[in-house]
């Protein structure tokens, strides 16, 4: 895949994506936003992908959007504006309609766009120079933009997440560790390596029984019954149960072996 913002790795079944504009701490201009978007377009229906990783290039995750390129990008009426909202915004939701888990290594700033985008991941690794905030309060703006409203709460609760949209303050490594923004904290040059153990652990998994669990989780936090939530976790067992997947995941766990899901008859 050829971008001009970002650095594409393919290393077995998984990307790794890197945001790529250093000079700027990676922050979003038109091109940057196009290719994003055009990235999980096409991702998601590339079976043979089955993790993403996300991580900013120099000293940033993503700080966010590119103010100073917007202003020179020319004067936008009504409606292009809202077009262009929408364009930025539809990355965070096909980063969740994207069937492969996507893990964001997070270290320096993480702000405004960057920070939804972080929020948007399945799986957070931040870097202990991590700084995040919903930056767009601080420059006129609301606080809830580009899914933050809906993510943030939901990982944080309520009160905290009042408090950092309502005052666009910095979270940090540490407190977003305790707060559960983050699932753990390590050093900047080690995050790759924390991220390791956890792809290799996706990688035994069923390739369906994975993007199944992804796509259950998600609908699960705004399901509007325990039914309805279980409902679907039996539809989804019944459906990795009938694959050739789950004898050789079986078949696996008795010879005490690691599945090999690219054997005859396994799905891809």
């Amino acid at each position: 895949m050829g971008y001009a913002t970002l650095l594409v790795e393919r290393r077995g079944e998984v990307d790794w994506v890197t945001m790529n504009r250093p000079d700027r701490l990676n922050a979003l201009d038109d091109a940057m936003i196009a290719d994003l978007s055009d990235y999980f377009d096409a991702i998601a229906k590339d079976r043979a992908c089955r993790v993403i990783v996300l991580k900013g290039a120099g000293r940033a995750f993503c700080a966010g959007l590119d103010l100073a390129a917007m202003r020179g990008s020319g004067e936008r009426d009504t409606i292009d504006r809202l077009a262009h909202q929408r364009g930025i915004a539809e990355i965070v939701m096909k980063m969740r309609y994207c069937p492969q888990p996507v893990i964001s290594l997070i270290h320096g700033p993480a702000c405004g766009g960057g920070f939804a985008m972080a929020l948007a991941s399945d799986i957070r690794i931040a870097g202990e120079s991590a700084r995040m905030n919903a930056a767009f309060i601080r420059i006129g703006l609301s606080a809830c933009d580009i899914g933050v409203s809906y993510f943030l709460p939901r990982l944080v609760g309520t009160s905290v997440a009042a408090e950092l949209m309502l005052t666009g303050d910095f979270i940090l490594a540490d407190r977003a560790l305790a707060t559960g923004l983050v699932s753990r904290v390590v050093a900047d040059d080690a995050m790759e390596e924390a991220a390791a153990p956890l792809i290799d652990a996706m990688l035994t998994t069923a390739p369906l029984g994975l993007r199944l669990t992804k796509e259950c989780l998600r609908m699960s936090i705004d399901a509007p019954s325990l039914e309805a939530a279980v409902a679907m976790e039996d539809r989804n067992q019944i459906l990795c149960a009938s694959g050739p997947d789950f004898n050789e995941a079986i078949a696996a766990f008795f010879e005490k072996r690691r599945p090999d899901y690219s054997k005859k008859g396994a799905q891809t």
